[in-house]
């Protein structure tokens, strides 16, 4: 397989698996409604580096030294999901617009916790290094130079980050959030619901096939 090739089947299976719905989205909507344009974007930068900091290790091998340990395995599995539970619960506390305007709060949170909240949730993630290891393994060969290896992984670490970028973007849009404010605190609370789901469906996975 060319490098071309090669890239060309990342590119197609990482946007795929990018643009499909799961805790990655949820984190990133959450952040761009509940808090701002800035957070969101944030919060997009943080999974775009926990992706590159994924294919990293899976291309060096840790990865298959996670995935074959039951322990490590279910470590990881537990504390990502008790940290998506633990911030949908906090979604599920969302007030409507007009209750914080009448107290004059106003959301706000800082640029490191937003970054965090992406770091954290893509990094606590199990799923993606297997992910990519099933990936990589289907890629890379014992031929298969540095460079391009590393451009397999940049490749995925930037799909992701543009594209949540995008999502918070838009979403965090005026004329969206107009639209959305007088349902927004129900948005936050389903989507909360969502990272609570998601928490738990990580929690009882099966730690290996």
């Amino acid at each position: 397989m060319t490098v071309w090739s090669g890239w060309l089947t990342v590119f197609a299976i990482g946007l795929v698996a990018v643009i499909t719905p799961g805790p990655d989205f949820a984190l990133t909507l959450r952040s761009a409604l509940a808090y701002s344009r800035r957070a969101g974007v944030l919060t997009a930068v943080g999974i775009g580096l926990g992706n590159a900091i994924h294919a990293t290790y899976s291309l060096v091998g840790i990865g298959a030294l996670v995935s074959q340990s039951i322990l490590l395995f279910n470590g990881l599995k537990l504390l990502g999901a008790a940290y998506l539970i633990y911030l949908g619960i906090k979604s599920l506390g969302a007030k409507p617009v007009a209750a914080q305007q009448r107290h004059h709060s106003r959301r706000t949170v800082s640029a490191w916790v937003a970054f965090r909240i992406g770091l954290l949730g893509n990094l606590l993630n199990p799923k993606a290094t297997l992910f990519f290891l099933a990936l990589f393994t289907q890629i890379v060969q014992p031929g298969t130079s540095l460079a391009a290896q590393a451009i397999y992984g940049g490749t995925v670490a930037l799909l992701s980050l543009v594209w949540f970028a995008l999502l918070a973007l838009l979403v965090s849009q005026r004329w969206v959030k107009q639209g959305l404010t007088a349902v927004s605190h129900w948005l936050e609370r389903v989507t909360g619901a969502l990272l609570i789901v998601l928490g738990l469906r990580l929690a009882v996975a099966r730690s290996v096939d």
